[in-house]
Formats: structure tokens, sequence, C-alpha cells
């Protein structure tokens, strides 16, 4: 032991041991499966919001993680999504405080993990003739979410899948849905005997099996933020200055509302009826708006007359144009990372208004769905009978309008002065002067308690039955299905903004594949390069086997086939052309390989060399340092 090169040898030994021992440590606790995200989108962080939903958890919750991982059948794109499942998943449960604990399964065929996954519903997909798993189901309490198969392809949906799920089972009761509605979305009953009922809609069943529904009327005494998750107004025609007052004052105190309006209605006509005979009246009226709340919010509807867009027209039955009938791409749709409209195809919508942007409303204004700049205003009637003559007359304003927006932050109120007053019949002057009753204390909100969130849609005929649904019949039971993305629309704005409100304006995650771009570029580079040399050579071979299909036909004639000196250094050329064209394509695929291979290079030397060699550097830069520092001394 007194030999240095012993001691040194021993030192070394224990450092190292020291070293690994330390690491299997810290590897044990959160903090070792920490690190720092330096990627470009920060695709290996969580959202703010979610991390806001993990630390409010008040509930134990559980992850059953089901994947074949020992399965030799598993496509490899399939493994790495695997690997990125268990990542998130990791740091799900690092940040959750305890409350989040995962279970990670292997569904092998009779085994309890198989019997786990098929009572939680997860059935495996069928994937080289094996049936290989890859999903998870969120529990809490006595409520559960199954997401039965984590497809590569929505990866960047995953995160948002994963806390909408958490935060739908950590919430013990159904979320309250307010609704405001002229029309009886409910269905009713028949107004004179002889009559048929009316069915509720279609979207409104639905809507029912995810929300406690709470029809508050066209006058509700009050909107409570704390009772009431999202307010729903439906087509609110008529709405009175009173009712535009509670609406503000809920949006004040953190609420979210859904406002639904129309310029001219076609489902409001349709489900209108016979008219009343003491009234005369037959239903709500075709057009709705809140005068009074958009232009505190900064926005102004068009309700007197139709958009209509020539680039977005609907050809319909009878080869017939709907310039105002919209059927809208996702080229439509800006805002491609937000879930509302991530996956929607398209939007169809019949006769709507449109969304202006005045500017004054002091909050933030994200455009969902918007018409082209060609787009114009028209009349309403004309466009109701499709009028031919509207393809000619439109005017483009010459700016794209929105039809689906989201408006957030600290609203201020529509109300500065209060609770408007009641309208009464003027009263006489009294004769006698009597005392003014004392006024009540005016306990308005004039600003946002907590921030508020509104989402527009300029149409409600886009969720009419007939406009959303192929509806069929079987031996009395009614079945429907979606025949576009209206109905999608609507169900993702209310699935996002009844959940936890730190999923509102959430968005997709940036995928982790990320191209090879560079090397796409080489690519590219040379196939331009070369390209058009093989086409030049293609149409001089067709060519010659033309001018050599020619003399085929003279010689299966009957005619002696000679070859003129001119012909014969022809094809001689050809040849000559033929076996130096391919030389130089060999060499251009032997010059691209070659700068992939040093590229490549490069970036090994780079991930192997560069970062010991960094802590060399600060190892000799920290040396010195305290060299110079002891000397100093």
């Amino acid at each position: 032991m007194k030999s240095p090169i012993t001691r040194a040898f021993f030192g070394i030994t224990a450092l190292l041991t020291i070293a690994i021992l330390a690491n299997w440590l810290v590897s044990l606790t959160p903090l070792g499966n920490r690190g720092a995200d330096f990627t470009e989108n920060k695709i290996h962080t969580l959202s703010d919001g979610t991390k806001s939903i993990l630390v409010e958890l008040d509930t134990p919750v559980v992850i059953r993680y089901y994947a074949s991982r020992n399965s030799d059948y598993m496509p490899e794109q399939v493994k790495l999504h695997i690997r990125r499942v268990d990542d998130l998943l990791k740091e799900y449960s690092n940040l959750s405080n305890g409350k989040l604990s995962i279970k990670n399964l292997d569904p092998e065929p009779d085994t309890d993990a198989e019997d786990s996954a098929n009572l939680d519903g997860i059935s495996g997909q069928q994937i080289n003739d094996e049936n290989l798993f890859l999903g998870i189901a969120v529990s809490a309490l006595d409520k559960k979410v199954v997401l039965p198969f984590l497809d590569p392809a929505e990866e960047t949906l995953l995160e948002y899948q994963i806390s909408k799920a958490i935060a739908e089972v950590s919430t013990p009761i159904k979320p309250i849905v307010g609704i405001m509605s002229a029309l009886e979305l409910g269905g009713s009953q028949p107004a004179m005997p002889g009559q048929q009922a009316q069915p509720a809609w279609v979207i409104y069943q639905q809507l029912k099996q995810s929300f406690d529904l709470k029809d508050l009327g066209m006058t509700p005494e009050k909107i409570d933020p704390a009772e009431i998750k999202v307010l729903l107004l439906f087509h609110p025609a008529g709405i009175t200055k009173e009712s535009e007052y509670l609406i503000d004052q809920y949006l004040l105190g953190g609420g979210t509302v859904i406002a639904c309006l129309d310029a001219y209605s076609v489902a409001a006509q349709m489900t209108a009826g016979a008219p009343n005979p003491m009234t005369g009246q037959s239903g709500a009226p075709t057009t709705s708006t809140l005068p009074t709340l958009l232009g505190a919010w900064g926005m102004e509807f068009e309700s007197g007359t139709v958009l209509g867009d020539p680039v977005h027209a609907t050809l319909l039955g009878g080869n017939r144009t709907g310039v105002a009938v919209l059927s809208l791409p996702q080229s439509s749709m800006p805002q491609k990372d937000n879930i509302i409209t991530k996956n929607l195809e398209s939007v169809t919508l019949f006769l709507p208004g449109a969304f202006k942007k005045t500017g004054s409303g002091g909050v933030t204004v994200n455009s969902l769905i918007r018409s082209s700049p060609k787009a114009g205003f028209v009349d309403s009637i004309k466009a109701s009978q499709l009028d031919p003559s509207l393809a000619t007359s439109l005017k483009p304003a010459g700016t794209a309008f929105d039809l689906v927006t989201h408006l957030t932050g600290n609203f201020k109120s529509a109300f500065p002065d209060g609770k408007p007053k009641a309208e009464t019949p003027e009263e006489k002057p009294a004769d006698d002067k009597k005392a003014e009753p004392e006024k009540p204390k005016d306990e308005s909100l004039k600003e946002a308690a907590k921030p508020g969130n509104v989402f527009l849609v300029a149409d409600i005929d886009a969720f009419y039955d007939r406009f959303a649904y192929n509806v069929q019949n079987f031996g009395g039971m009614q079945m429907a299905t979606p025949s576009n993305g209206n109905a999608t629309l609507l169900l993702n704005l209310l699935d996002q903004a009844a959940g936890s409100k730190y999923l509102i304006g959430s968005r997709s995650r940036a995928a982790t594949r990320r191209p090879f771009t560079v090397v796409q570029e080489m690519e590219s580079e040379f196939n331009e390069k070369v390209g058009s040399r093989i086409e030049e050579f293609q149409a001089k071979q067709k060519e010659a086997q033309t001018k050599l299909m020619d003399l085929q036909n003279q010689k299966s004639q009957g005619s002696e086939l000679y070859l003129s000196p001119e012909q014969e250094a022809e094809i001689k050329k050809l040849r000559e052309q033929q076996v130096e064209y391919a030389r130089l394509v060999r060499e251009q695929e032997k010059d691209l390989r070659r700068q992939k291979d040093k590229l490549s290079g490069n970036i090994t030397l780079m991930n192997v060399a560069a970062m010991p060699l960094l802590v060399i550097l600060f190892g000799l830069a920290l040396f010195l340092k305290r060299r110079s520092s002891t000397r100093a001394r």
C-alpha cells in the first residue's frame, strides 16, 4: 500500500465505485429522472397547463399502461413510440408529487395482465397477425377513461389526451353546461292536438351523454360561474339587456362562454312549426346577436346579411351552387396545432354571418376558422333561395372574415354603469314630493376578477340534424352519423371548455420525429441536377426506339434491312451516350453518398467528442483559476 502506483490504483477504483453508486442512488429519486430540455420546441417538456393539473391533484390517480414489449412482431415505428410514451409518463409521475402512479403491464397471452387489459376495454390491435397492445386506462375512485390505442400518427395529441383523461377522472361529477337558447333544443310537446312532438336535436342528445345540461331559458335570474362550467348561448334571438348583463358578470367572474349566433337561421324556420293561432307568430327569429356584449369585447357581428365566399362555395343537389353555403377545409383553419380544429377535415356553414375585430376589447383574439379574402356579404333571402345571380353580383370585401374565433383574457364590463334598469311603463309624476328611496349599493363587477374565455361561432344551422348528420330510423331506433365535421367542432369546443380550465387554448405537442432536412436538401439538389439529363436521355432513347421500329416494320414487309452509315453512326453515338450517362449518374450518386457520410461523421464526432472536450476545457479552466488564486495567496 505504500507504493504510489498501488495507492493511485485503489484511489481511482474507489472514485469510480463512488461515482457509479451515487449515479444509481440519484436515479432512484425523482431528481434523477429530470433533465434539461434544449430542443427547439421543448418537445420533452410538459406544458404549463399539464403541470397545473398535476399540481392541483387532490385524488390519487392510477394509469395502467399496457404495452407489448417482448413481441418480435412489433413494428419499429411503434417500438419508438413506446419509448416516447415511457418518457412522457415518467415526466407525469415526477411532477405529480406522488398523486399519480404508473403501472406498466405487458399483456402476454394467458396472463393476469391480459385479463386486466380486457377488463379495461383494451383489446389490442392486430399487427402482423399478432394481437399487440399499446394503450392506457386512467382511473380515480369510480371513474375511468380509456385510451385503447396510442396511435404513433397522433403523437402530437398524446399529452392533451392524457391530461384531459386525468382532469376528467379527478373531477367527481359531470360538468354543468348552462344553455340559453330561443330554440327548443331539448324537444317540445305539441302545441295543438294532432300536431307531432318536436324531438330533441341530435347534438343536444350527444351533449347530454357527457355533460349535465341545465336549461336557463332566455331570462335567467342568475348565472353563477362556480356552478355553471360553460355557458352555451345557442341562437339567443331577442336577448334582453338584463340577460346580457348576467352573461357579462358571469364572464368577469372567470366563466367560459360559447356563443353560436346566426345571420339567417334555416333551422329556426324549420323547427318553428305552425303559427300560433293566438299570436300569429311562428317560432324564433332567424337572426341572433349580442348587441351590447360584442362591442365591449372588441368584436362586431354582421347579421343583416350573410357571408358568401366563391372560393368555398358548395355544389348542392341539382348542380346548384350555394355561394353562402361554405365548405371550409383545413386550409381555412389557421392554427394548425390547435386541439379544436387539428383533426377536422372540413366544416360546412349554412348562410353564416361573420365576425370582425374592432380592436377595442383589450383581449387576445385567435381565429379558428376563416373565410377566404374573396368573401363578401350577400342578401339573405337570395342566398337561402340559391339565387345563381349571386355568383356574379358578389363583391369581395378584400379581407378574410372570422367564422369561429376565441377571445381570452381579462375582459372589461359591457355595463360600466352597473345593472341596467328594467323597462317599465312611464309613471305619472306625483303631486307631493316624497323622499326618493335609497339606491341599492352597486356590487357589479367592472372588470375581470379572473381571466375569461369566449368562443364565437357565426352559424347555428351547422349543428342542425339535417345539416350535420345522416339520420336513419331502424325499427323505431334512430341512428345518426356525422356527415361532416360540424358536430365534432361543437363537441371539441365544449370538451375543451368544460374540462380543466388549464386545457382551454392548449396546443398539440411538437412531434419528436424530426425530418433530416439537410440530407433531404442534398437529395433534392442531386435529383434536380441529374433529373433534366435523365429526361433528355429518355427522350433520345424513345426517338431511337421509334426509328428502329420503323426499320423493323420495313423488314417485315419483305424489304431487306440495310442501315446507312449515318444510321449506324447515330446508333453508335446513342450507345456511347448511354454508357457515358450511366457513368455520370454513378459518379453523382457516389458524391452524394460521400457527402452523407461526411455529414454523419461530423455529427458522430460532435456527439462523441464535443461534450467530453467541453468538460475537459471546463476542468482546465477551473484548475487554472484555482491555481492562480493559490499563487495570489
